[in-house]
């Protein structure tokens, strides 16, 4: 018997783990891929509080160390049950704890077109830092209208011989200053009011059909297409036994508390405004401790 369960081991769920440690729990994390969640993949962190820059990678390493210097448990498998009585079941073992919490924080949108699936690592990415490296000297496109799809353009920009920066709209969601930067490149060029239509290759990615808002259609040729169209919640497994919004994240009143006493949502698979890397730390503090609260009474 675990006192805390933490489910996802990115920001919110590792901070999550390092409170309730201190807190002398016993405590199991569990993750289905690798630690750290997406910041992880990210090149650089500039706008977390008295950290100037770090890497994606270093930070999350830095935090996974940090529980694991706590004699924190953690385990990767993946959670394909839970139960209102906090037991669960993964793919390789079952556990009981008297509180969980849920920080499986969200997994990259798809365009949902044909040979999307196939390409990915033949010129289909969801990471440009993960892959940008592999396309060096070559075109490229990036798709997407906010600050991922804006950096990934700039850190591809310096790699790549071209970058086609696709958005379905004439303005960008993305931060005034990495939209300025953008439009500095010389080989960053904005195709605005379009949408990409249709995947192009035998084996491996060879060009895309862009379609505009005036169903005019054109083909570009590009070894890699980078997609940044936003997030999707990790919450399926979950959905016989917490409550779900429309869009599938987890609803809160409070942000912390979901429908079923002692489970709590942490970081960016539950409903909220913002999901930065700040708010994911702060609903893992704010979710360990309110659970070491309540099961202490």
């Amino acid at each position: 018997m675990y006192d805390i369960i933490i489910i996802g081991a990115g920001p919110a769920g590792l901070t999550a783990a390092i409170y309730a440690l201190r807190a002398n729990k016993k405590v199991l994390v569990l993750e289905s891929n690798t630690y750290g969640g997406k910041i992880v993949n990210t090149d650089k962190i500039e706008n977390y509080p008295g950290i100037k820059n770090i890497s994606g990678y270093d930070y999350a390493t830095n935090l996974y160390n940090q529980v694991k210097d706590l004699n924190g448990e953690i385990k990767f498998e993946k959670v394909v049950k839970i139960t209102k009585d906090k037991e669960i079941e993964t793919n390789k073992d079952k556990y009981k704890s008297k509180a969980i919490i849920i920080a499986t924080g969200t997994e990259n949108r798809k365009l949902g077109m044909d040979k999307e699936l196939d390409f990915i690592g033949k010129g289909i990415s969801y990471c440009a830092t993960c892959d940008g490296a592999f396309y060096k000297d070559k075109d490229v496109a990036v798709v997407g209208g906010g600050n991922t799809a804006l950096e990934d353009s700039i850190y591809l920009s310096n790699i790549v011989n071209k970058v086609y920066l696709i958005h379905r709209r004439d303005s960008f969601r993305g931060e005034e200053k990495y939209l300025e930067e953008v439009k500095s490149k010389d080989n960053i060029e904005l195709v605005l009011n379009s949408n990409v239509s249709k995947i192009n290759g035998e084996d491996t990615l060879e060009s895309i059909e862009i379609k505009d808002k005036d169903n005019n259609i054109k083909n570009i040729k590009v070894n890699g297409l980078f997609i940044a169209i936003g997030q999707d919640p990790n919450n399926k497994v979950f959905e016989d036994v917490i409550d779900l919004d429309s869009n599938g994240y987890i609803k809160s009143s409070d942000g912390v508390h979901t429908n079923i006493d002692n489970i709590y949502v942490a970081g960016d698979n539950r409903v909220k405004s913002l999901r930065q890397l700040t708010t994911a730390v702060s609903d893992g503090s704010i979710a360990a401790t309110t659970a070491i609260n309540e099961i202490k009474e």
